[in-house]
């Protein structure tokens, strides 16, 4: 009981990029323009999507819900990230606080990666059988996939977090990260952690490999079906819409896969924490640019939305 007690006691300091306030500053100047550009850009899609008729289908379903995610994701790391740059590290968080802050960043990330996976799937359906989209891809299916996603992301992320905090943490608390993320604070724990380790395999294997190796199957499929498109204007924009997901997937899985699917005794904090900032502040700011950049129709609506705003 007592060592509980002291456990829950703890604080736990974000180590500093830099010891030179100077730098600090501009790191914290770079993350408030990526995180209020992440803001703008979702909250823009997710308004879009929602004022636009046109827009009302399983494809931008999808994308406005991935964009809310992206607005709820970066908002659980932002804010405390830069914080802490601007006070080098000097503010603590609270056990409780480490652990909830944990919790959310595995659940929102967790459905984020699930949702591009659905989302590919339904780019699959739309260009293999385009005739039976719409049966396939009813609205009662459409949300019973995306509350799946936050449901299996919950799941997850209660049971990975409960573990982890359920260790004992004793002496150094310095964290060399700017949240709490789940390798540098398993790090800190004192006892066996095998079992936390197994665990953080088994989640990286649902939330990345398997949904990874079913968006890789489905791009296989979906590529072939295109190239079968007689006209060159169809396949441009079934090539538009595609690779626009394509490039948002290999940024967020590709940085993930280098942190989580590699043995927790090869993990290097201080590349953990660089390639962390690619999946936390840089990509929830590019989805929406690559989104409404490569996408001709969110663009339309984009502007048409604009337009009937200004003429009110």
């Amino acid at each position: 009981m007592g060592d509980e007690n002291q456990t829950t006691d703890i604080q736990f300091h974000f180590h500093p990029f830099s010891p030179i306030l100077e730098i600090q500053i501009l790191i914290f100047v770079a993350f408030l323009l990526m995180y209020i550009g992440s803001l703008l850009g979702n909250a823009t899609i997710f308004l879009t999507v929602w004022a636009e008729r046109s827009l009302h289908t399983p494809m931008y379903f999808f994308l406005a819900n991935l964009a809310v995610l992206e607005i709820f994701y970066s908002s659980t790391v932002a804010p405390l990230a830069l914080v802490n740059l601007l006070t080098m590290g000097r503010i603590p968080i609270s056990f409780t606080g480490c652990g909830t802050q944990m919790f959310f960043f595995v659940f929102l990330g967790s459905a984020d990666c699930i949702l591009l996976g659905i989302m590919a799937y339904d780019r699959f359906v739309a260009i293999r059988d385009p005739l039976r989209y719409t049966l396939i891809m009813r609205w009662q299916l459409c949300a019973q996939l995306a509350a799946g996603a936050l449901v299996l992301g919950f799941i997850l992320a209660l049971q990975l977090t409960a573990l982890i905090f359920h260790l004992p943490f004793c002496g150094h608390n310095r964290i060399t990260h700017f949240y709490c993320d789940v390798l540098p604070i398993l790090r800190l724990a004192c006892g066996d952690t095998r079992m936390q380790e197994a665990m953080i395999f088994i989640v990286s294997v649902i939330i990345l490999t398997i949904p990874f190796s079913l968006i890789s199957i489905s791009y296989i499929f979906i590529v072939a079906a295109i190239l079968k498109i007689r006209s060159a204007e169809g396949r441009h924009k079934a090539f538009s819409t595609c690779s626009s997901h394509l490039t948002v997937v290999l940024l967020q899985y590709g940085c993930c896969s280098l942190i989580y699917l590699r043995p927790s005794s090869s993990y290097n904090p201080e590349m953990g924490r660089v390639v962390s900032v690619v999946y936390t502040f840089v990509t929830p700011v590019l989805n929406p640019l690559i989104y409404s950049m490569r996408n001709k129709e969110l663009k339309d609506a984009l502007n048409k939305v604009t337009k009937r705003h200004l003429l009110c």
